[in-house]
């Protein structure tokens, strides 16, 4: 498969955007909802302050410098790519994607509103890079906050590799 790439701009309402397979994760979200050893989207304090994104089965919840609109792109290749030297902020985790499908949403978009993409199904290594950026062309309203290009690389995993911080941006980033 040649590189497929999805670039879009989304309002990470709450500081935060998800990038799902929301069949499986509705499944497995309507299992756990109730359970209060498990944080809201994945947001441990070490989410928050260490590595900004918060991992659950079948989701990522990309932690944003900025509560408005923020741009983003995903890209899905063959292999690992390279990083991206230009980031301030580089983590990698896994995601599952049994079906394929991908969707983008935030608080206040709903998957059904946001982008989607197909990617080839199975076990994915996800690299989630902060590349500062100016203001995407949406309003931003105007609010706090660094604004960055929310990279996210995908790539065929033969097993889980769990959590990696490749590279970690400055202590305050977010405003």
């Amino acid at each position: 498969m040649a590189d497929a790439s999805l670039r879009f701009i989304i309002d990470a309402e709450h500081g935060q955007f998800y990038v799902q397979d929301l069949d499986p994760y509705d499944a497995w979200i309507a299992e756990h909802a109730m359970d209060p050893d498990l944080a809201p989207a994945g947001w441990t304090d070490e989410a928050v302050y260490v590595h900004r994104i918060g991992v659950e089965p079948h989701s990522i919840s990309v932690g944003t410098a900025r509560d408005d609109m923020v741009e983003s792109i995903i890209t899905v290749h063959d292999s690992a790519p390279t990083t991206d030297p230009a980031a301030e902020h580089i983590v990698e985790t896994d995601l599952d994607v049994p079906t394929g499908r991908l969707t983008v949403s935030s608080p206040v978009t709903e998957p059904a509103d946001g982008p989607g993409l197909a990617v080839p199904a199975g076990l994915r290594r996800a690299r989630v890079s902060y590349v500062p950026a100016g203001p995407p062309s949406a309003d931003t309203k105007g609010g706090p906050g660094d604004h960055f290009l929310y990279q996210v690389d995908l790539w065929p995993s033969d097993r889980a590799y769990g959590l990696v911080i490749v590279k970690q941006g400055p202590e305050i980033w977010a405003g």
